[in-house]
């Protein structure tokens, strides 16, 4: 089937690269003129685990093709999926002008019948928007006696997880499809059926509902899962006051099958592209209907508050003056097996403990270019801060001369590491771990002094 994505950010360039695997013609359009050249030459702008090599091996079998020709792209697809980004506003709603652009494009350039699938995350009601500029559009250039049965609108939602991206998109728990009566349903539900075919074999996936509940699905299942990480958090903050252990905590509620274990790791909060945002624009849809969310106002404020948690535990051990400090800093990525620097949690931790005077050496296996980015815009008005950061491309290295180790982000070889040579390079046998990743008991072993978050904090001996 031919296929045009439009949109090469996270969404749309998984979407695309994953159907050209699938056999599948597809055309991935962007304005981002380097960009599309980085991927025609297969280099893969972003770092998600399994893309890169999907991109390359469709490229050279021509089933994929990166293009900035609108005209060209929009012709291509008899499906046309729109995956562009919907950043949050100062008002906290989405901001749907790229899906605008998108929109009036498909309906200037439309030539035959399509299926306008609306991938990015959207508030309610964006799918009749699309349909009402795709169609204005039509009017305006006058294609076929402006026939509104060229083109059907449907919601096709997302729910990959950055760091396993691909393989959620090859191997998905379900596929919501909104489809609303009309419209040529029946053509567009054909279509998309026959599209997700092979993800149904085994067992059908595919729930079918209308399409301002197939908007909704999305940003009430982000809801939820952002709900219990700050539920988690709040209950890790008490746990260390009354002497639990919230990791026993967790495993007890997670053993009750209608809890489960997903999502119920204390930390340091929350990041990303997509919970602190989609939390933001549910708020917004509500208060535009005289209501507000208490939950996830609450679930908002918890987070903001447990990203500052690691910079309160280093401020209570070390004293609110840290100058002359150092600090190893583990893990700036929001989460693993990416680098995404968005709302990253060690943004806060960073620029709190800089702000309390100490010096920074930082290490991620992956995203340190992005972090410098993301450091510079966040110090952009303290900027003799960010020249108290040291960028460090060494697990190792960036623990010398550091007065403790502060974990934020938990990838895989800092679970395991080499506790001797930690002990050995740092000043002082200090671990801050704001992932959880090591056992108290154990680190008291291993003679570590040990911060976790509401865990029991260990002392040297």
């Amino acid at each position: 089937m031919k296929i045009t994505v439009i949109g090469t950010g996270y969404v749309g360039l998984v979407t695309g690269a994953c159907l050209a695997e699938l056999g599948n013609d597809v055309i991935c359009y962007d304005i981002n003129e380097e960009k599309i050249k980085l991927l025609n030459d297969g280099v893969s702008p972003i770092f998600e685990d399994g893309l890169e090599s999907i991109i390359k091996k469709n490229l050279s079998s021509s089933r994929l093709h990166f293009s900035t020709n609108v005209i060209e792209a929009v012709h291509h697809g008899k499906v046309i999926f729109i995956a562009v980004g919907t950043p949050t506003t100062p008002s906290g709603a989405a901001d749907l002008s790229q899906v605008e652009i998108s929109a009036k494009n498909i309906g200037k350039w439309i030539n035959e019948y399509k299926v306008i699938v609306n991938k990015s995350t959207v508030p309610v009601g964006t799918a009749d928007k699309v349909k009402e500029i795709v169609q204005s559009q039509i009017d305006l250039v006058s294609i076929n006696d402006s026939d509104s049965t060229q083109f059907t609108v449907l919601s096709n939602p997302e729910f990959l997880k950055e760091g396993c991206a691909v393989d959620d998109f090859m191997r998905p728990d379900r596929i919501i499809l909104g489809i609303d009566p009309g419209q040529n349903a029946n053509q567009a539900k054909d279509l998309m059926n026959r599209l997700y075919a092979p993800f149904n074999r085994h067992h059908e996936r595919t729930l079918i509902m209308n399409v301002r509940s197939a908007e909704f699905t999305k940003y009430a299942s982000n809801a939820m899962l952002a709900t219990r990480i700050s539920f988690m958090n709040e209950l890790a903050n008490l746990a260390e006051k009354i002497n639990v252990d919230i990791e026993s905590v967790r495993k007890g509620m997670g053993a009750d099958p209608r809890i489960g274990y997903s999502f119920l790791y204390a930390g340091v909060g929350y990041g990303g592209s997509c919970f602190p945002k989609d939390i933001k624009a549910l708020q917004n849809t509500a208060n535009n209907h005289d209501l507000t969310l208490e939950i996830l106002k609450s679930v908002e404020h918890v987070n903001e508050q447990q990203k500052k948690i690691m910079v309160q535990k280093i401020l209570k051990r070390f004293g609110s003056d840290l100058k002359g400090n150092i600090f190893a800093v583990w893990g700036l990525a929001f989460k693993p097996n990416t680098d995404d620097m968005r709302e990253a949690p060690s943004l806060k931790v960073i620029k709190g403990l800089l702000e309390h005077g100490a010096r920074l050496r930082v290490y991620d296996p992956v995203s340190m270019q992005a972090a410098q980015r993301a450091l510079r815009h966040e110090l952009a008005e303290q900027t003799q801060l960010f020249e108290k950061i040291e960028f460090i491309s060494h697990q190792y290295k960036v623990l010398e001369g550091a007065q403790a180790l502060v974990i934020v982000t938990e990838w895989k070889e800092f679970k395991s590491p080499d506790f001797h040579l930690i002990r050995q390079t740092l000043k002082s046998p200090v671990i801050f771990d704001g992932r959880n990743l090591f056992e108290p008991e154990v680190m008291q072993e291993r003679h570590f002094e040990y911060h976790g978050i509401g865990r029991h904090n260990s002392s040297a001996e």
